[in-house]
């Protein structure tokens, strides 16, 4: 199926199961212990067998030489597979960092060899028994020094440059110049980077951790240089990924390896550590904002540059992205700029871009606001726009402004002091702050197979994941609705290579593309059910188990009577991304209170306001929600892997030292989502939301600790050092 037109009226419209409340289907197994992840995998195949990987403990060189004599005369040892064994693998189109292969070591904790044995703590103790033998080579791992180095050269892009920034900015009765800097962060996800692999003569099955099934088999395909075909990845239940299992990891491809080379399925999960240092992470950004204004409020130059660092060949993080089209302003200089380090693999991490970005951003422009003597909120809808600043483009729909003013009233927005460090209560300082949300409606193909069994019951196959979104729930409630049948009467199968290939779980695109997918195939069911009925496609209607048309009634049970009806397609999207911007938006609210003594932050409410089309299931999507603006409190208050600028690497590399937001940060948490459709967006007339909830929510919380103390920390996170020197008098 082609989307390429707005969509019209259709089923989904009847919002008797999408849109509703429904509880997730797969709550059950979860909460049983019976969702199987998979390190959990134990009854798939038989004589499994325990991989413990090694981590490189230099940051940049070579591996000269393995000693594993020791480690393979250890207990219940089975074999022992080096980097040196094997020569450096392909890599798939979105990784960096080599996973396993070749005697280079490119970054601290690199799998460099896995030990293989009768159980985990077997295989663990043996791993510590390898001696190897290094040739370190200097590297650079201070962002400070490389931001330094490299300012004033071009940006990543060539398209950055809009008007004559430089004169208007010079030129502007109110100017701003600041720079922010955000920190490396971790993914953090409960569940670890973890793989069974197994083979069976030239072909692999792996049940592991990932988002995208179809990207990695691709990738992991490339890396043991097998065709696709001889390649089944297994993702049925993922816990967490938030960007890190976008792309397979070294537990992938170490673990297939060791398995051919011992014989025997290997599972393997990498520590904790590894995670951090091994795996990808969100790189740090420097970021320099610099904006112009008549005395009235308006934008007359718009300026935000970034610099973070990556592996040779890595990308930038993208923190400028939002600044392409948040703000109306003339002239505009947005870009960002690479520096090369040898530190981990920077990659995407929840709302990539935006989440570090609009942490900079939104602080800056409640600066301005304050500069210019103009309430916060006002001021941003002051600039508020209909179309991309610079061009013509529209968006499809953009109701920022009415996210600020519902929220601003929700919230109680006029309790806010004017001025900081104002409103006291007990022994702590109360601030409220505000920070707009955005994120960009992105979309993929996706595809699903649809069937009606003999019994009268709908099933749907597709590779889409589930990473604690509720994939499962949205994906029957679509169906359903299409079918016209009950949510109990509707199974999904997900997370498996066999099925077509969907969008995958990632960038905010999984719940809308998935479901427009599984739409394009029930559309294709629905065809070839009223065909085998001699019932006309375009007027048949499916409704209370029923196929309805003119003055016949025929259950789908019926229907199916002479074997079970099966049809698979695809969603495309084509077209209206070039006529329109389609894009989220939303405001954040948070109050804290800062102890006057001590300088603790305590976040006391917090309310989202979101603009995300069709909201699939508000269940659902509040939950998507809330946790990332959990995510969020973290980015501003804690969250900050701790660069060995020596040694080169994150040293806080455990849930001990990186500290997490846990439920006693969040008392309180509001959600609320406009009441809209968008069918530029997809048959659905849905967007996503999940990253939405995050983008935007650490500048809300700095701005509401600036009206709280009077102090505007551009360092992140905000930590009780940055703010003890400075707290105001009580």
């Amino acid at each position: 199926m082609l989307f390429d037109t707005p969509a019209k009226e259709n089923p989904i419209d009847r919002a008797r199961e999408v849109g509703q409340p429904r509880p997730r289907i797969d709550g059950p197994l979860k909460v049983s212990g019976t969702a199987r992840y998979a390190y959990e995998q134990r009854d798939v195949v038989e004589n499994m067998a325990y991989g413990y990987p090694l981590g490189a403990a230099i940051a940049k060189g070579r591996v000269r030489a393995i000693d594993t004599a020791a480690a393979e005369a250890a207990p219940g040892v089975i074999g022992v597979l080096t980097t040196l064994d094997v020569p450096r693998h392909a890599l798939g189109p979105m990784n960096t960092a080599m996973l396993f292969g070749g005697d280079r070591v490119e970054h601290y904790h690199q799998a460099i060899a896995v030990v293989v044995a009768e159980s985990f703590e077997e295989a663990r103790a043996a791993t510590a028994l390898l001696d190897v033998d290094y040739a370190p080579e200097p590297g650079c791992f201070d962002l400070e020094r490389v931001a330094r180095e490299i300012v004033g050269q071009p940006f990543c892009e060539d398209d950055a440059l809009v008007g004559d920034f430089d004169d208007a900015f010079l030129a502007a009765p109110v100017q701003l110049d600041v720079t922010y800097r955000t920190p490396d962060q971790s993914h953090s996800m409960m569940e670890p980077h973890a793989t069974l692999a197994a083979w069976e003569g030239d072909e692999l099955t792996v049940w592991t951790s990932n988002q995208m099934i179809a990207w990695g088999v691709r990738d992991l395909a490339a890396a043991l240089d097998l065709p696709r075909d001889k390649v089944r990845l297994v993702s049925p239940f993922i816990g967490g990924g938030f960007g890190g299992k976008l792309f397979v990891r070294s537990d992938v491809v170490a673990a297939s390896l060791a398995a051919r080379k011992v014989g025997r399925p290997v599972k393997l999960a990498l520590p904790r550590p590894l995670i951090a240092n091994n795996t990808t992470h969100r790189p740090a950004t420097v970021q320099r904002l610099r904006f112009g204004a008549t005395e009235d409020g308006k934008f007359t130059a718009f300026g935000h540059e970034s610099t973070s660092g990556n592996l040779p060949d890595g990308g930038p993080e993208t923190a400028t992205q939002q600044s392409q089209f948040l703000y109306a302003a003339p002239n505009r200089l947005v870009g960002e700029r690479l520096g090369v380090l040898d530190l981990p693999e920077g990659n995407a991490m929840r709302a990539p871009g935006e989440a570090s970005g609009m942490m900079a951003l939104e602080a800056a422009v409640d600066e301005m606001a304050e500069k210019l003597g103009l309430d916060p909120i006002e001021f941003r809808i002051l600039n508020d726009t209909q179309v991309v600043p610079g061009k013509d483009t529209p968006f499809s729909q953009r109701h920022l402004a009415d996210c600020l003013r519902l929220g601003a009233d929700r919230f109680g927005w006029g309790e806010r002091a004017s001025l900081p460090a104002r409103r006291r209560e007990g022994r702590s300082w109360i601030g409220i702050g505000v920070a707009a949300a955005y994120r960009n409606n992105l979309l993929m193909k996706s595809g699903a197979r649809a069937r009606l069994q003999e019994g009268g019951g709908v099933e749907i196959e597709t590779d889409m994941t589930d990473i604690g979104t509720g994939s499962y729930t949205i994906i029957a409630q679509t169906a359903a609705e299409m079918m016209g049948v009950p949510l109990a009467r509707v199974t999904v199968r997900l997370g498996d290579s066999r099925y077509p290939v969907s969008a995958g779980s990632g960038g905010q695109f999984g719940g809308n593309s998935s479901t427009s997918g599984v739409y394009a195939a029930c559309v294709a069911l629905r065809t070839r059910i009223a065909e085998r009925l001699g019932a006309d496609p375009e007027t048949a209607v499916f409704e209370e188990g029923e196929v309805r048309w003119g003055n016949s009634a025929v259950s789908l049970v019926e229907a199916a009577s002479g074997g079970e009806i099966v049809a698979e397609d695809s969603i495309t999207f084509k077209g209206l991304g070039e006529k329109y911007r389609q894009s989220t938006f939303g405001a954040h609210f948070v109050e804290v209170a800062v102890d006057a003594a001590t300088a603790e932050i305590r976040v006391r409410r917090m309310l989202a306001v979101c603009s995300a089309g069709r909201i699939l299931n508000p269940v659902t999507a509040r939950s998507q929600v809330i946790g990332a603006m959990t995510m969020g409190v973290g980015s501003a208050l804690m969250e900050e892997l701790a660069v060995d600028k020596t040694r080169g690497f994150f040293a806080n590399h455990d849930l001990a030292g990186y500290e997490v937001p846990v439920h006693a940060d969040i008392p309180r948490q509001d959600v609320i989502f406009l009441d809209e459709t968008d069918p530029i967006s997809s048959p659905m007339k849905a967007k996503g939301v999940g990253e939405l909830g995050l983008c935007g929510v650490a500048a809300a919380v700095a701005n509401a600790v600036y009206n709280a103390t009077g102090i505007r920390v551009r360092d992140f996170p905000i930590t009780l050092d940055k703010l003890l020197p400075h707290m105001p008098p009580f």
